[in-house]
This record gives structure tokens, C-alpha cells and sequence, in this order.
């Protein structure tokens, strides 16, 4: 195993017809523990399937270095560099079967002389012949043992003599895992291999991922935009946007102390609410003729930005229904969808007219152009200054203040 680090990477495209160069990726410094999981996110074009792509050796860096373990890959080929990717079109060879396609990059791993090769051909060749008429080859035995393992990991045992025209979408992802772990790489890079799977075969396929990293302990790079893959699957999170690392972290510490508004947005489904401010006195945020108390490490750095305006965000969760009191904020439903276990609600403030998204529990009655009464968490407030920046707190993660959780 190994880990991977990107050292003031970039990439550059030229232009077309005259157009300018596209810079893809700006000098991106990112470093992935050995075993790690790591997933990439960010909005389409902002450089996360380039960054793959960089890694397998698809593509060449314009500046910078890729460093695998202790070695630097930038200029090695991509069948050197001892990773395996999983493509999101599966990328299976129609005309092989289930076994091959498990076994083919086994068979390629190493020169062999013509005499091996030819030897290898007859024990393929003549593997359906009774036993005592099989030519036997050890490293065909050593392939075969491999591919039975794996297969029996991915549960494809009964598929191996299938072609991948006789699969389902989820069983030829499975083929495709399969054929990334047979070879038994250094790094698993996985280019948004869940996207083309339905909604319930997606969770049974993400788990049985975790599990198996889990359990081979292989550096993992996953690209997606599934903002519930990255929550649940990484033991960190990079967010990027037009080619710059935005925040790394754990999926906590990017949903609760985002580092721009970039994030906080980005991060969480639906996303964190921002709103208009001024810092008034007693660490409290004025919206408004409206007075919000402030509570945790955030109120620690209000004091020094009394009068300043800055943008105030909130997560659905911090926000509840509460009684019609001068403190609370009256707000009009707009919109509400019902997941069963909570409810979803859009809401627009009467104070500003400021669109709200809150989570709430199943029991909370809401219809469109019903007025309800809305009390923010003083504890989860997060400021970002005029540059989108969030403003600093002390060691937050350490001891602050977590957000509700609904019961």
C-alpha cells in the first residue's frame, strides 16, 4: 500500500480556435494517507475526474508532482504506476467473460517469454477439458486463485462464464470492482462508478465498497457528486472548485466549520441558509430589526466585529418551530416535501424576505402560505466575511458545540 501526495500541481488545455488556455488545475498541494479513503467533490468542470485522470496517468501534468509511496510518477506510465481505476462506464471488454475480465490486467502485470506465453494459451485453451487432458501452467493456477477469491468476495461466482452484455448494471460494476481489486494495486481510483446504478442497488453497491476497502486497507481516491457518498463513504472530504482545493477534512468537520461560503453551500443537502447581518453589541447578530443571540465559539470573536456586516449561516437543522414570540422570526411556508422520518421546509422570512430551508420532525403541520414561527440555534451560527471567507473560532472542533440532532 502507499499513500499519494500532489505537490503544486496544475494542468492547463490548450485552447481551441483561437480561445484561451483552460486551466483545469491550480496549483493544488493534497496529501492521502496510506489506507485512506479520500473523496473529491465539487461541481462539474471544477477538476475532479482530471485530478483522477492525472493520477492513473491518462493525462500530463503541465507543472508540479505526483508522488506514489516514496516515488514520483509524474512521467511514469500509467501501467507502471501500480493503481487501478473503476471507470463510471465500467469500461468491461464485451467479447471477454466474466473470468477474463476479472483476470486481465493479471495476465498483463508482468513480461513473459514466448514459451510462457504459448504455455499460458494451451492452460486457458484447455481449462474445460477434463483434468487429466489440462495442461497446467502455475501462473494461470495463481490467476485462477486469484479470481476465485475476489469472486467469491463480490459474489460473483455463478457470472464467471457470463459475457458483460448477460449482466445487470449493478453485477457489471461488480466486474469492474473486481477486476481493480484483482490486481492488488497500491491505489483504487474510482471515477463516479455508482452514477449509473438506481437508487437502491447505489446504497447495497456503496456499502459493500466500504466494506472492502475496509477490509483490504487500499488507498482509495473516489470522485462524486453524491452529496450522501461523500458524507458516508470518505474518512475525508476535498472539495475543489475551478481546479483550487477549497477544504480538506473529515465529513463533520466540513459540514459543521465550513471553510468559505463555497462549502458551506456545497456541503449538505439542502444547504447551509445565509443570511445578512450586522454584528450587534452582547455578541449578537441584528437581521433586520430583529436581535439573534449567539452562542459557542462563534460569539468568542463577535465582540471585535461589533457593526461590521457579514453573512450569517444556518443549517436546516438549526432552525425550529417554536411559538410566535417578538424573538422568534414569522416566516411563510412556500414549499414542503415529506421523507417520512422528517419533513423538508421552505419558508420565506417576513423580515428581509429571505428564503429559509429548515428540517423538521414528521409531526409538524405545515402547508403553503401557513405562517410559522422560527427559533435559530444560538450555538450553530457560522460567519463568512465579505470575501466568503469564515471567520475564524476558537479550536471549534476541539470542544465546540454541535448541532441538534432531531430525535
Amino acid at each position: 500500500m502507499a499513500g499519494v501526495r500532489f505537490e503544486a500541481l496544475s494542468k492547463t488545455y490548450p485552447g481551441r480556435r483561437g480561445s484561451a488556455p483552460v486551466q483545469v488545475i491550480r496549483d493544488l498541494d493534497l496529501s492521502i494517507e496510506d489506507g485512506e479513503f479520500l473523496v473529491l467533490v465539487g461541481p462539474s468542470g471544477c477538476g475532479k475526474s482530471t485530478l483522477l485522470r492525472l493520477l492513473a496517468g491518462l493525462e500530463r501534468p503541465t507543472a508540479g508532482e505526483i508522488v506514489i509511496g516514496e516515488r514520483s510518477v509524474s512521467q511514469v506510465r500509467p501501467g507502471r504506476r501500480d493503481v487501478a481505476m473503476v471507470f463510471q462506464s465500467y469500461a468491461l471488454y464485451p467479447h471477454l467473460s466474466v473470468r477474463d475480465n476479472l483476470s486481465f490486467g493479471l495476465r498483463r502485470s508482468r513480461h513473459r517469454s514466448l514459451p510462457q506465453q504459448f504455455q499460458d494459451q494451451l492452460t486457458q485453451f484447455s481449462r474445460r477439458f477434463p483434468a487429466f487432458l489440462r495442461v497446467r501452467s502455475p501462473r494461470e493456477d495463481l490467476i485462477e486463485q486469484r479470481v476465485q477469491s475476489v469472486a467469491q468476495a463480490l459474489e460473483l461466482e455463478p457470472l464467471l462464464d457470463r459475457l458483460p452484455k448477460e449482466l445487470s448494471g449493478g453485477q457489471k460494476q461488480r466486474v469492474a470492482l473486481g477486476r481493480a481489486m484483482a490486481r492488488k494495486p497500491s491505489v483504487f481510483l474510482m471515477d463516479e462508478p455508482l452514477s449509473n446504478l438506481d437508487a437502491k442497488l447505489r446504497n447495497s453497491t456503496r456499502t459493500r465498497i466500504v466494506d472492502l476497502q475496509r477490509e483490504l486497507g487500499t488507498t482509495t481516491v473516489y470522485v462524486t457528486h453524491d452529496q450522501v457518498e461523500a458524507m458516508t463513504m470518505g474518512h475525508r472530504i476535498a472539495v475543489l472548485n475551478q481546479g483550487r482545493l477549497q477544504q480538506l477534512g473529515t465529513p463533520m468537520d466540513l459540514y459543521q466549520w465550513p471553510s468559505n461560503l463555497f462549502v458551506a453551500q456545497f456541503i449538505g443537502s439542502p444547504p447551509m441558509t445565509m443570511l445578512p447581518v450586522v454584528i450587534g453589541p452582547g455578541s449578537t447578530l441584528l437581521l433586520g430589526p430583529k436581535r439573534l443571540s449567539v452562542e459557542g465559539p462563534v460569539a468568542a470573536a463577535l465582540p471585535a466585529l461589533e457593526g461590521q456586516t457579514l453573512t450569517a449561516g444556518l443549517r436546516p437543522e438549526g432552525w425550529r418551530v417554536a411559538p410566535a414570540t417578538n424573538r422568534n422570526l414569522p416566516a411563510t411556508v412556500i414549499h414542503r416535501e415529506v421523507l417520512g422520518n422528517e419533513q423538508l421546509i421552505s419558508c420565506r422570512l417576513h423580515d428581509g424576505d429571505h428564503l429559509v430551508q429548515i428540517r423538521a420532525t414528521p409531526d409538524v403541520k405545515a402547508v403553503p402560505d401557513d405562517v410559522l414561527h422560527l427559533d435559530p440555534e444560538p450555538c450553530g451560527w457560522r460567519l463568512f466575511d465579505t470575501d466568503g471567507e469564515a471567520i475564524t473560532c476558537r479550536d471549534p472542533l476541539a470542544d465546540g458545540p454541535k448541532l441538534p440532532e432531531l430525535n
